[in-house]
């Protein structure tokens, strides 16, 4: 509550001022707002993983998504916990609320070798997890893809 003083009063109490007073607020404001900034970057999978682009149409993720990733030293993670590759079912049954009908979204760099990405693959199939998306990054290819990918023109 907000007192006014007034030269002209000859009383000794102050009138009341019925004006908000927006300070308050404003600190609440700027403490949510650091708030929302720190825990924001928290909530994503931060492996650094060279993805490959697709010109897909994306789907729409789940809520709290299960990722495997595949680092270019052809290491395993879950979320962000390293696993060994024969423990890849182990450490997906482990996890509280995974089924094997939930989707396991697959993220590869691009320089593991296609081999490698089917190994885990199988080995996902073997544990009873046959419902797996693979992860790309949104856009158009890079050019020298497309142009690896073409025909070579006969001489």
């Amino acid at each position: 509550m907000a007192f006014s003083v007034a030269e002209n009063d000859t009383d000794d109490d102050f009138a009341e001022s019925h004006e908000i007073n927006v300070t308050p607020f404003i600190d609440v404001m700027l403490v949510l707002l650091i708030i929302f900034m720190v825990a924001a970057p928290l909530s994503t999978v931060d492996l650094p993983i060279d993805l490959p682009t697709s010109t897909a149409t994306p789907t729409k993720k789940p809520d709290k998504p299960t990722y495997v990733s595949i680092k270019p030293d052809l290491s395993l993670a879950i979320g962000e916990t390293f696993v060994k590759r024969v423990d890849l079912v182990n450490a997906l049954d482990a996890i509280p609320d995974m089924t094997k009908d939930k989707y396991i979204f697959v993220r590869a760099d691009k320089a593991v070798p296609y081999g490698e990405l089917m190994d885990v693959l199988e080995f996902l199939r073997k544990g009873g997890y046959s419902k797996v998306k693979l992860v790309a990054l949104e856009g158009v290819p890079d050019t020298a893809a497309q142009q690896g990918a073409s025909p070579a023109p006969n001489p």
